[in-house]
């Protein structure tokens, strides 16, 4: 489905002259980052909506630059969550650098950079995350104060046909039963668009799901994926029920340390 591109609506001036001379600094200092949240979505779907911030995508070998970058230019700069998040502030506005997901699943690495689309934003050149890598990452939010599935089926409709399905295939490696949920779901949003994801990759994510070795990764423990999807939601499996948090390694990328800074339910 071709869709004309468009933005958010704008900010006001002091936030927009305070995103584009953000990301003028990092470009001059040569610190690589791609531009996500509500302008991708927009780009990427045309549809335009309200966005509270600007979601700067940096890879985590760049965070303290990119920090030290923006506290030169005169802005606060602060961790908001260190393996995950930190922000640049002015006045009310903000920005938040991203290197990772919460659930820790999605580290920003090179191919966010090399595959970033050209465009504008606030009237400044510079690049957008790859639709690929804008699914990977909202595929697993599904909490109770956030659920973003209807941006992958809006994603998938509009992009679908143009994605590269064995780069998002390789992302979601281990996890793709939460990527057939939401084919699935598109295919049930709008029936008419089945060929927006091709059956080749319904095929091979039912044959992931099938293997009998998938689960086998488990090793006997009684554990608990759903803290991939929703961080408010598991809570009493995790406490009260014997089940161990997904997320902890070696089941998953996190340590104690940092699920221990993440909200707990």
């Amino acid at each position: 489905m071709n869709v004309p591109p468009t933005a958010p609506h704008e900010p006001d001036r002091a936030t927009a002259e305070f995103y584009v001379d953000a990301m003028r600094a990092l470009d001059v200092a040569r610190v690589p980052y791609v531009v996500g949240g509500g302008y991708a979505m927009a780009y990427y779907t045309g549809i335009a909506r309200n966005t509270k911030d600007l979601d700067l995508f940096i890879k985590p070998a760049d965070r303290d630059r990119a920090l030290t970058t923006l506290s030169a230019a005169g802005y606060r700069t602060e961790f908001f969550y260190p393996f995950w998040i930190s922000k640049a502030l002015c006045g009310e506005s903000f920005i938040d650098l991203i290197y990772n997901s919460g659930n820790g699943l999605c580290p920003v690495d090179d191919e966010w950079i090399t595959h970033a689309v050209p465009n504008d934003v606030l009237g400044y050149s510079t690049r957008l995350v790859p639709a690929e890598e804008q699914l990977w990452s909202k595929a697993f939010v599904q909490d109770r104060d956030r659920y973003d599935g209807a941006d992958i089926a809006h994603l998938i409709l509009c992009q679908g046909e143009r994605m590269d399905w064995e780069r998002l295939l390789r992302r979601m490696a281990g996890h793709e039963p939460v990527l057939y949920a939401h084919c699935l779901l598109f295919r049930y949003a709008y029936p008419t668009e089945q060929r927006c994801v091709p059956d080749w990759v319904m095929q091979r994510l039912n044959a992931s799901i099938a293997d009998p070795s998938f689960n086998r990764r488990i090793n006997g423990t009684k554990v608990c994926r759903g803290t991939f999807l929703a961080q408010k939601s598991y809570g009493n499996a995790i406490r009260s029920w014997g089940f161990t948090d997904g997320r902890l390694a070696p089941y998953g990328p996190l340590g104690r340390e940092e699920l221990a800074q993440l909200p707990q339910d």
